[in-house]
């Protein structure tokens, strides 16, 4: 196998190369095809796995391998032709053969190769982020949660349910005085007012004693299940026990057991450097994000579409493994949301295209800062690696290359390269616009 001819193509990264497969090796390709075939092929007379590919040739035509035969030297002989010509490939536009029988095959292939971008700017980019602090609501709404959380469950005997309760109960629904599948529950636990169930069923626990057995009547919304939409059902229902949540006082105590602090002050310092925490969390994201999409409007060049294609099929297999996670899959979710895969894809796109461009800007920034990964900091990387999957670092280095890893490496010091150099300031509330005074026409018109 060898590369004829390499020539830039008029199209943007594009180039073509002439490929030639010598004979040896697509003989030798032929028989595997053959070998894969053999047991499934049969002629009148044999049976199957007795023909040998001679015979076979005679039946069907000396072709009829060669399809088969250049799937399996195709791949290694463009790969082999990409490295000779020194291209750093991205992807394959069109593949042409030109000639292929017992003297092999010549074929002409283009490729794409990843694009040279250029950078306008990529220090000094401007940033704004919020200012950090906690405010008074914010610190009681987490001590609110805290209270919520630690609330006492306590049974309740001496009045009837109330909203804000929690109703422990029996209830089998029917419709038209026959039961239907998903309406039998028992000692459900159901907090009243909550709006788990369809309107008006919670209500109407309102006012029953602990024991009470009692029908409630409802009629299901108009967007429920088709079979059940729009109709009058009645649920049988018997309340065993009715609860309620007690909340602990806000205390020194309460302090010390909710969240180990000695006092109520002190549990509000905490709470309010958890919330600064979670809000320069948040800003340094926001400001990620902010010089991310200047650097994007800093940087030209030309995208090859397979680039752009090979994104998309990306954010696809990762949404697709956190919806697995979740209980669906991604066909599923194109049908909740109604669209097919195709739909999909070109909506997913101009982000993709962004994602793509913004990992060859930062490629671009690594290295024109000259950023080199040591080994040091390499073999640091795969132990955290390691360690983060529990797996032995060997095993780690098969899963993730050297150049990939080094790669992704630099590009995360390129980041910081740029966030070092990066401008930020802090946004100012907005001022509440001033009132008029009675003065103030009267100055305006003097101003004027």
């Amino acid at each position: 196998m060898s590369l004829k001819t390499c020539n830039k193509a008029e199209e943007a990264n594009l180039y073509t190369l002439e490929v030639s497969i010598d004979a040896k090796t697509f003989e030798d390709a032929m028989n595997k095809a053959f070998n894969k075939q053999k047991n499934r092929i049969s002629l009148p007379g044999f049976r199957k796995g007795k023909v040998t590919r001679k015979m076979a040739e005679t039946f069907y035509g000396k072709g009829f391998l060669y399809e088969d035969a250049l799937d399996i030297c195709y791949p290694t002989a463009v790969e082999d032709a990409i490295k000779e010509a020194e291209l750093d490939a991205v992807g394959t536009k069109s593949a042409d053969i030109k000639e292929i029988g017992e003297n092999g095959v010549e074929l002409t292939v283009e490729v794409y190769v990843k694009p040279d971008v250029e950078i306008k700017a990529y220090k000094e980019l401007k940033a704004t982020k919020k200012k950090v602090e906690a405010t008074d609501d914010e610190i009681n709404a987490k001590i609110d949660e805290l209270v919520h959380r630690n609330a006492r469950i306590i049974s309740l005997e001496d009045r009837a349910a109330q909203d804000g309760d929690i109703a422990v109960i029996d209830f089998e629904g029917f419709v038209d005085g026959v039961a239907f599948d998903g309406g039998k529950g028992e000692n459900y636990e159901l907090k009243l007012g909550s709006g788990t169930f369809i309107p008006g069923f919670e209500d109407q626990i309102i006012g029953h004693n602990a024991e009470d057995a009692f029908d409630v009547n409802v009629t299901f919304p108009h967007e429920y299940a088709p079979e059940l939409a729009d109709k009058d059902a009645v649920f049988k229902v018997t309340l065993h026990e009715i609860k309620t949540e007690e909340f602990p006082e806000v205390d020194d105590e309460f302090a010390q057991d909710a969240a180990d602090c000695d006092t109520v002050d002190a549990l509000k310092k905490q709470l309010a450097d958890e919330i600064k925490k979670d809000k320069e969390d948040a800003n340094d994201r926001e400001i990620r994000t902010q010089l991310f999409d200047k650097l994007v409007e800093n940087t030209e060049g030309e995208i090859p579409p397979v680039m752009v294609d090979s994104e998309v099929e990306n954010q696809i297999r990762d949404m697709d493994y956190r919806l697995s996670s979740q209980g669906m899959n991604f066909q599923t979710y194109l049908q909740y949301m109604g669209m097919d895969m195709d739909t999909y894809k070109e909506q997913a796109r101009p982000e993709a295209e962004k994602a793509v461009k913004l990992r060859l800007a930062l490629e671009k920034v690594a290295a024109l800062e000259e950023i080199e990964i040591g080994d040091e900091d390499l073999e640091a990387e795969y132990d955290k690696y390691a360690e983060q999957y529990k797996m032995e670092k060997e095993q780690i280095k098969k899963i993730i290359p050297v150049d990939g890893l080094k790669k992704d490496m630099a590009v995360e010091k390129a980041i910081q390269v740029i966030r070092d150099n990066a401008k930020i300031t802090t946004a100012r509330k907005p001022r509440a616009p001033k009132e008029k005074t009675e003065a103030a026409p009267a100055a305006e018109e003097a101003a004027e």
